[in-house]
């Protein structure tokens, strides 16, 4: 006898940012797989006919959507196709954001422009898209679960990343918040904070580089996309129905290793190489 531990069957999840190629793209897939309905959202029509068509004629039970979740209108219309869907509404899972090559700056050149932008892009997409999923949930009288991307640069510091890191801060702060105000509804709000991840995005500006990544990260790689959509549908599932305002960091130990670590994680300041040889020994 088996049991369902997931407990998607027959719901219908948003992914708003669903159609890059890299996480939004692996958790629609997951998410589908586990028996839900996804509504996949994304402003390019040229990437949800690349990335989430397929997964339809694959028969998963994915509903491509073009729509701008930075705007009012765009998520009245994620809204609109969610009440013509079969099954009832249970999460939100909110990817859209990020941050291009051009956005790495001193903090002393950020202009306003700039920390708008990323502001928008990564806080006021993912808070005000939430607002309207729990709205939705309330007014059904349904539990549910949101889940949102944070990063690492939101975790710690973001040297030359002030803007992203800043908004990523702020959007776990608005997990936290939001978990309180919507617990005695059933809505669980949780968010990820991925570290360095092989995503079409990050592949702008972060090269293979192996042994960096040996030397950074403690699991000594970078993560894959489906590592972090594993993450996000625990969140979303029945396996974390005592989890809310928290943040997991999916990042294979990279916030654990000081910046001093070598690759085999011992200080780089003991140049005794006799003591280190003692020191590691099993």
């Amino acid at each position: 006898m088996t049991q369902d531990f997931i407990g998607l069957d027959g719901k219908v999840v948003i992914v708003s940012g669903a159609a890059g190629g890299g996480i939004g793209t692996s958790v629609t897939r997951m998410v589908a797989q586990s028996g839900a309905t996804v509504i996949a959202v994304s402003r390019s029509e040229d990437n949800l006919g690349t990335h989430i068509e397929p997964l339809a004629a694959e028969g998963l039970s994915v509903i491509p959507v073009a729509a701008d979740a930075s705007t009012d209108d765009g998520i009245a219309a994620v809204l609109r196709k969610v009440r013509r869907t079969p099954g009832d509404l249970h999460g939100l899972v909110n990817v859209a954001g990020g941050a291009g090559p051009a956005t790495w700056m001193p903090a002393t050149r950020v202009t306003r422009a700039d920390w708008r932008g990323l502001f928008t892009q990564n806080l006021e997409t993912m808070f005000f898209m939430s607002q309207a999923v729990a709205a939705e949930l309330k007014t059904a009288g349904s539990p549910g679960s949101i889940v949102s991307i944070s990063s690492i640069s939101g975790m710690n510091t973001a040297p030359f990343h002030i803007g992203y890191g800043t908004a990523k801060a702020a959007l776990v702060a608005a997990t936290r918040t939001m978990a309180v105000e919507l617990a005695t509804d059933g809505i669980r709000v949780n968010a990820i904070a991925p570290g360095v991840t092989a995503t079409p995005a990050s592949l702008m500006y972060v090269d293979d580089d192996p042994d960096r990544d040996q030397q950074a990260i403690a699991m000594g790689r970078r993560g894959s996309p489906e590592e972090q959509a594993g993450a996000i549908l625990f969140l979303l599932s029945d396996l974390s129905t005592y989890i809310t305002g928290q943040t997991l960091l999916v990042d294979g130990g990279l916030n654990l290793k000081w910046t001093h670590m070598g690759a085999d994680h011992t200080s780089l300041f003991l140049k005794d190489e006799s003591f280190r040889a003692a020191m590691t020994r099993s």
